[in-house]
């Protein structure tokens, strides 16, 4: 088996050769089940003739706080001279950047498919298999990769989740210039980098579905809550869900408890959440200032015919751009942003960059 890296010196000798080189591989195992901050595992780096795993476990327990142990490592991923290949290069961002600092020059396997012709969320797998012809065994899916010793089917599952990002580039790279869209990814590349890789307190409310359309009260109760349970999980390290459950958010917006005992009808409260939780969430209810009774809760109105009729006509012309184009609807405009577009919005979005040029001005002759 090929033994991941466990100490600084082992890695730094590896990081030699492969900090040379224009292009590398990068790939993440980690686990968040039981924290809110995902644990990193393992990771995975590639160069033209190498592949190799970093037990990144075991290198934080040989080197504890030691900084230096990775400042090569923080190096290589800052350095934007190096190209750095991900699949689906968000949530591994998320995870990496906190240990081994941000990431510059990355390019995204999953959005250069997506602009090539494939579907928006193809799997890593799929598309090995599509354009390099090889079929990942993928047993190892949901292995719990904070156990050690590691298997030989968890490092052979690791490598090879790895060892293709090179080759996919070189055949994405290859299909993007043909259709003359190397720009369009540089441009969504661009878009993706900066995207914020944490949840802002004040805004985790918006991940909670079946909260839109609320009054002013219960709007500053959910966004109370949401920034509530967001610090709270941060502080603790545990799921935002084992704070507060997401029903159990809905619930108390809704119905908005004033007494332990109207609080613990709310759904998914465990009593362990109602001892530790209880006096801190009707506190936040009661300083919503919500009236008693509280107001009827506002009717989901359907938007008016003719917006609806809007929204109908610019997914039609989206629709026929897309297959012209080859492209999945989607990537050109998601329906959000066509009932945007219907409900009086003009600024950023279709109209903006490629899609300006490809899309926007269409949308706009029916707007």
């Amino acid at each position: 088996m090929n033994a991941p890296l466990t100490t600084a010196d082992a890695l730094h000798a590896r990081l030699q050769t492969l900090a040379s080189q224009p292009v590398i591989g990068v790939d993440t195992e980690f686990l968040r089940e039981r924290t809110y901050y995902a644990q990193l595992c393992l990771l995975q780096l590639s160069g033209a003739d190498e592949a190799f795993c970093v037990d990144m476990i075991a290198l934080a327990a040989a080197h504890q706080a030691d900084a230096a142990a990775l400042a090569p490592l923080r190096a290589v991923f800052g350095d934007a001279r190096v190209c750095k290949v991900l699949h689906a290069a968000r949530q591994d961002r998320e995870v990496l950047v906190p240990t081994c600092g941000p990431i510059a020059n990355v390019f995204d396997t999953q959005l250069a498919a997506g602009l090539a012709g494939f579907a928006p969320q193809i799997g890593y797998a799929a598309l090995v298999e599509a354009l390099l012809q090889v079929t990942l065994h993928k047993s190892q899916t949901r292995t719990d990769w904070s156990r050690r010793p590691l298997s030989a089917a968890q490092m052979q599952y690791a490598l090879e989740d790895v060892q293709h990002l090179l080759p996919l580039r070189e055949r994405l790279l290859e299909r993007l210039a043909a259709l003359g869209r190397l720009a369009w990814f540089e441009e969504d590349g661009r878009a993706a980098e900066q995207e914020p890789l944490l949840v802002e307190p004040a805004e985790a409310w918006l991940r909670v579905r079946g909260l839109s359309d609320l009054d002013a009260p219960r709007l500053a109760l959910a966004q109370s809550l949401g920034a509530w349970r967001e610090e709270r999980a941060m502080r603790s390290d545990r799921p935002r869900g084992w704070i507060l459950p997401d029903a159990a958010l809905r619930d108390i917006v809704m119905r908005v408890p004033r007494t332990p005992a109207q609080l613990a009808q709310m759904s998914e409260l465990t009593e362990g959440m109602l001892k530790h939780s209880g006096p801190a969430l009707l506190q936040r209810v009661a300083e919503a200032g919500i009236p008693e009774p509280p107001p009827a809760l506002p009717r989901r109105e359907r938007p008016p015919p003719e917006q609806q009729e809007c929204v109908k006509a610019l997914a039609a012309i989206t629709r026929q751009r897309a297959e012209s184009l080859q492209l999945a609807p989607e990537i050109l405009a998601p329906r959000r942003e066509l009932e945007r577009l219907a409900a009086g919005g003009r600024e950023g979005g279709v109209f903006s960059g490629w899609r300006g040029d490809v899309l926007g001005r269409e949308l706009l002759k029916v707007l």
